[in-house]
């Protein structure tokens, strides 16, 4: 009698992943949709992945805090979220992100299409390297150029207020910042504070992953004279008001992107790689094996 074999069912595959933010928990227009759970050497993402097509492109969606907004910034799986869309076969990933402005013309309900960042986290692992394993990645252009012009071009037909560039201070959270603190970042030339950029930006150049971010204006965080200081409600309000626009950027933005990389995000760990190849360790090469295989025999 033949014995039964066991096999891992074949996932679904997907080019373009995309991280919604609050308020945006799933994406319409996807067709022949499934839903996958993926394990990682790093946990659970945040919830299951939504996989389907969108105008003849594989596009994998993940709801960032999980779907009912369960999980805080600070407690958000990134390694787990970024390896189980590079496991899809994802090569670029669009963010939506909530974000206060550090600048009066950078007015709510306003989108930015941030070109630069500033790490204010404390308590998160930003890196998949380490445990006798080390890379060095350049990372002075934390954004995809080639992704945030797609971006940027059809937001600009879609919305009515989109600005090109601007520096996304990413602080830790959960609380909103001081008084003392905004200013401080005004000082520093910042445009928009946030708290979820990092460390995915890190880990999705790290993975060889395209990435760029649709930040929704939602407030003035607490620096404005003016205008009242940060609320939750506000947030959710202006954000809200915001999903259906961010749904048609995305809507129209993935069908332009092109099919093949030219952008150095596709060959990042190409001389990243320090350690003795005789002497990284086989834990670190069964975890990772899936960013370093085209370099680590």
């Amino acid at each position: 009698m033949a014995r039964a074999v066991s096999r891992t069912p074949k996932l679904p595959s997907a080019t373009i992943g995309v991280i919604g933010g609050s308020g945006l928990y799933e994406m319409e227009g996807l067709e022949g949709i499934q839903e996958v759970r993926v394990k990682t050497p790093f946990g659970e993402p945040s919830d299951s992945i939504i996989v389907g097509t969108l105008a003849g492109r594989g596009v994998a969606f993940l709801p960032r805090h999980g779907r009912g907004h369960r999980i805080s910034p600070s407690e958000l799986p990134v390694q787990a979220n970024i390896y189980a869309l590079k496991s899809l076969g994802v090569e670029r990933i669009i963010s939506i992100s909530a974000v206060g402005s550090l600048k009066e013309e950078l007015r709510p309900l306003d989108l930015v299409i941030p070109d630069q960042l500033i790490d204010r986290t404390k308590s998160r692992v930003n890196s998949f390297f380490g445990d006798g394993l080390v890379a060095h990645v350049a990372f002075a252009d934390p954004f995809c150029p080639v992704l945030r012009e797609a971006l940027y071009r059809k937001a600009s037909e879609v919305a009515g207020r989109v600005h090109s560039g601007g520096t996304y201070v990413v602080m830790e959270g959960p609380l909103f910042s001081t008084r003392a603190e905004s200013f401080l970042y005004r000082s520093w030339g910042a445009s928009i504070i946030g708290m979820t950029a990092l460390p995915e930006a890190k880990l999705a150049r790290e993975a060889e992953i395209c990435y760029a971010t649709i930040a929704c204006v939602t407030d003035y965080d607490c620096w404005h004279e003016t205008e009242r200081s940060v609320t939750v409600e506000m947030i959710v309000a202006n954000l809200l008001r915001n999903v259906a626009t961010s749904k048609e950027i995305l809507a129209r933005t993935i069908p332009v992107i092109p099919q093949t990389r030219s952008c150095p995000c596709a060959t990042a760990l190409q001389n990243a790689i320090i350690t003795s190849r005789d002497r990284i360790p086989a834990k670190a090469k069964q975890n990772l094996f899936l960013l370093i295989r085209k370099y680590v025999s």
